[in-house]
């Protein structure tokens, strides 16, 4: 063996440090863990902020913000929850800010991507049995790029409301609370929003496009 290199040495096992012992150390300014922090959480926070935003430049922005508030405010986390869900919400309500902040097209029709009824108020295309969440579908990796190209056809009004509800899982009245709007508008935009994206993607879930 090489004597200038050193010998080799079994890996060490680190222990995992805790969720309260990690909020500690990042208090305190740890360098290495504050860096491995922000390593393991920046995919999904950048994931979540273009799901709301649809702009990578604003997502990056709003996750940059979100860092921001959550090492400015990590004395005032109590652990009541854990703290990525605690981190979720902050980082909604920076994409939220974004959103607002760049929005410039009013709202749209939705009319266009709604299933169509005869005078009778029966569905002319062929009935469905059954409809998985946008949630549901995105799990499937073949399908994810399609399925988000779709959600991403709906006006913004309701594509916000459809993304935070089905697939950020908030509750109606946060959702509410976050768009300033009723929760019964939210419910209406809701339920147009499921409607247009169920048949925007009735052709894959037939098996007619991929």
């Amino acid at each position: 063996m090489n004597a200038c290199l050193p010998e080799p040495q079994p890996p060490r096992e680190e222990t995992p440090v805790s969720e309260s012992g990690e909020v500690e150390l990042l208090r305190a300014g740890n360098a290495a863990v504050t860096a491995d922090f922000v390593r393991t959480n920046v995919t999904w926070m950048l994931a979540v902020a273009r799901r709301i935003l649809r702009d990578e430049g604003h997502a990056e922005d709003a996750v940059q913000n979100a860092f921001v508030k959550i090492f400015g405010n990590l004395d005032s986390f109590e652990g009541r929850s854990g703290l990525k869900t605690w981190m979720h919400r902050i980082l909604v309500n920076e994409a939220l800010t974004v959103f607002r902040r760049n929005r410039t097209q009013k709202d749209e029709s939705i009319d266009e991507w709604l299933p169509v009824f005869d005078d009778n108020g029966c569905r002319i295309e062929a009935p469905w049995a059954n409809f998985e969440t946008p949630e549901q579908l995105l799990q499937r990796t073949q399908t994810k790029a399609h399925v988000a190209a779709q959600i991403d056809k709906l006006p913004d009004a309701y594509r916000v409301v459809l993304v935070l509800r089905d697939i950020e899982e908030m509750t109606t009245g946060e959702v509410a609370n976050a768009l300033e709007l009723s929760e019964a508008n939210v419910k209406v935009r809701l339920h147009r929003a499921r409607a247009a994206l169920k048949k925007l993607l009735e052709p894959l879930i037939r098996g007619q496009e991929l």
